[in-house]
């Protein structure tokens, strides 16, 4: 039990990393009452997120698919991942996306000169700086993903208890939202540090985001094929 809890925790980490969710706390940082709307958006993110949760974790405990859940990764499938990782961290290292980077910034211009650049659909609705459409907009975007589908079928195998179950739920989604709750607390607190910390954090991004991914995938490359060959002994 332990284990797939675990695992669950693991899973909540990885979902906190959604590419929507941070581009909407950016886009909402950045315009002129960035607490309300955020505040707005968790509520409509928690709505979704915690109410579909529970309908999908009890609706699977005791079926197929809570059954299925109990295979765990095995360790060809941990070496293959990292090995796709460490050849995603090689490429960044050397260079050799340039070509890809440099053709996708080509269409890119190409785009805007024609005027058919768009921002996407979420980033246009919280540019509006509405309250509303905020909530909506986290909402709609918080309907569970991926990893959060995987953490329902680990608690749905383990059936630790309808109240166990529900804080389980509970405590995945308020990891998974971290980056628009960290920010609100930091208002709430410090506001004044927490813009300064905000700031630096961007200019940091924008000088070693690149190095930061490159280290992360070699690092996690390296202990999934480290597992996987400890697993097939």
């Amino acid at each position: 039990m332990s284990s797939d809890l675990g695992v669950v925790f693991g899973l909540a980490l990885l979902a906190m990393l959604n590419p929507s969710l941070v581009a909407a706390t950016t886009v909402m940082l950045l315009l002129p009452r960035p607490r309300s709307l955020m505040l707005a958006y968790l509520l409509g993110a928690y709505m979704t997120a915690i109410t579909v949760g529970l309908v999908i974790v009890f609706a699977l405990e005791g079926s197929s698919f809570a059954s299925t859940a109990k295979r765990t990764v095995s360790p060809s499938e941990n070496i293959a991942v990292g090995a796709v990782l460490l050849l995603v961290a090689i490429v960044l290292q050397t260079g050799r996306d340039a070509p890809v980077r440099e053709r996708r910034q080509r269409r890119k211009e190409a785009k805007a000169h024609a005027g058919e650049a768009r921002e996407p659909w979420a980033e246009r609705m919280l540019g509006r700086g509405s309250t509303t459409l905020a909530f909506a907009v986290g909402a709609v975007l918080s309907f569970p993903g991926v990893s959060y589908l995987t953490a329902l079928g680990r608690i749905a195998k383990v059936n630790p208890g309808t109240v166990p179950t529900v804080a389980l739920v509970i405590g995945f989604c308020l990891i998974q939202l971290l980056p628009l709750e960290l920010p609100l607390l930091g208002y709430a607190f410090a506001p004044e540090r927490t813009q300064r910390a905000i700031e630096s954090f961007r200019a940091w991004v924008a000088r070693n985001g690149r190095r930061a991914v490159t280290v992360a995938a070699s690092v996690l490359g390296v202990l999934l094929i480290v597992r996987g060959v400890v697993g097939a002994w």
